[in-house]
């Protein structure tokens, strides 16, 4: 893939420092610790090294990552190392894709309280999916399933839904054989639905009472327990979407459906269409509109704001493992699955931090060691460059070689 002509961190070089010189008192630090880490990504503020073809004596200097998770630069390798590790993982058997949605009504609520109503998230999700498929008037077995959360939608606002593969099927409660879902259908969307909502507003209004949650600005008046309730009682009015898509061809498409979702980031550089006047322009899809692609420019303020909501507390955990797949017991459970599949055992060691050349060739057909020159000598490091010392009040360097 082309290198995009625009990146996320020219927005925050260009229009970071006066976007902290408004607003840094409000921001958290994890939030200007991702900024900061976006801005020199790659530049010589990380330092790096030279390195030089051993045919042709071709230089190139290479910066180092920042590696944070929330940098659209740093994606690809992390990805690809994971996707090795699920390789061993995926039994042949169907697997669905089920999304739960937070409604709307809550999204601000959770925008305040990210750490403690994300985790309330996910554990309503995970219990629901199990409690439910464990139920033998629907299933009747134990499954497996990997959560991600994504807090965005195409236009960068907030939207907190949890995307989750899950088994079409799962070991019996004695775990002596497998029980497949009937063909095409996984469980019932509106059983799953009504379960998380009470799952999940149960849960928020022990938060609530326990003291767990916070209430600014706009939502200060929801400190007041009949406001509160009120809330409640709204969302428990309302139906909560549960999304459950067709079952995945064959497990080669859940690993490519785990590689385009699990390391995905709030925009992609590649969106990005132009950095001018103080506005940013951007593609997205309007899934409204099946999915058309459509223009939308904002103020880079704006964009900035937009993207930093998306910014994950520090050490919260974005991609869990339940059922079969939890890590307490994930290989002895996926063993006795492939027994009563019937199908080969697979060794489940995690790939060799050495391979990380493999990986990314397999990822991007290009070899990073191959001379981009004469394409023939290879690229043998010849100089290390350390970073030189770097003051959050400076502006960042400019970007250099890669």
């Amino acid at each position: 893939m082309a290198r995009p002509r625009f990146e996320v961190a020219d927005v925050f070089r260009q229009y970071g420092q006066d976007y902290r010189n408004q607003y840094g008192t409000r921001m958290s630090s994890e939030q200007l610790r991702v900024m900061q880490a976006i801005e020199i990504c790659r530049t010589s503020a990380l330092g790096g090294h030279v390195d030089e073809c051993d045919a042709c004596g071709h230089q190139a200097i290479s910066y180092n990552s920042c590696r944070n998770r929330h940098c659209p630069k740093c994606q690809a390798l992390a990805k690809a190392e994971w996707l090795e590790a699920r390789k061993a993982e995926v039994l042949p058997v169907d697997y669905y894709h089920v999304v739960f949605t937070l409604p709307g009504r809550l999204a601000p609520l959770a925008l305040q309280n990210t750490s403690v109503v994300y985790n309330l998230l996910f554990r309503a999700v995970s219990k629901t999916l199990l409690t439910i498929a464990s139920d033998p008037k629907h299933l009747g077995a134990h499954i497996g399933l990997v959560a991600l959360l994504h807090t965005w939608g195409q236009t960068l606002m907030h939207h907190p839904h949890v995307h989750c593969v899950v088994t079409g099927g799962g070991l019996s409660p004695h775990e002596q054989r497998w029980v497949p879902c009937r063909e095409g259908f996984f469980l019932s969307v509106d059983v799953l639905s009504c379960l998380f909502r009470r799952l999940f507003l149960q849960s928020l209004e022990a938060a609530f009472r326990g003291g767990k949650l916070e209430f600014h600005g706009e939502l200060s008046s929801l400190s007041s327990t009949p406001s509160f309730e009120a809330l409640l009682g709204a969302c428990r009015a309302q139906k909560w979407v549960v999304y459950a898509k067709p079952p995945f061809g064959g497990p080669e498409k859940v690993l490519d459906y785990l590689g385009r979702y699990t390391h995905r980031i709030a925009i992609s550089n590649h969106r990005l269409l132009d950095i001018e006047g103080g506005k940013v322009t951007f593609t997205w899809k309007n899934y409204e509109e099946d999915g058309r692609q459509e223009i939308m420019t904002l103020k880079a303020h704006e964009f900035i704001r937009r993207f930093l909501m998306h910014v994950l507390p520090g050490g919260f955990v974005r991609i869990r493992y339940y059922g079969l797949l939890a890590n307490c017991h994930r290989a002895r459970k996926l063993a006795q699955c492939r027994q009563v599949l019937n199908v080969p055992q697979t060794c489940c060691d995690k790939p060799d931090k050495n391979d990380w050349v493999e990986l990314l060739i397999a990822l991007t057909g290009t070899d990073p060691f191959q001379c981009p020159k004469c394409e023939r000598g290879r690229m043998v490091r010849v100089q290390s460059i350390d970073p030189p010392p770097y003051s959050r009040t400076r502006s960042p360097p400019q970007a250099g070689a890669r």
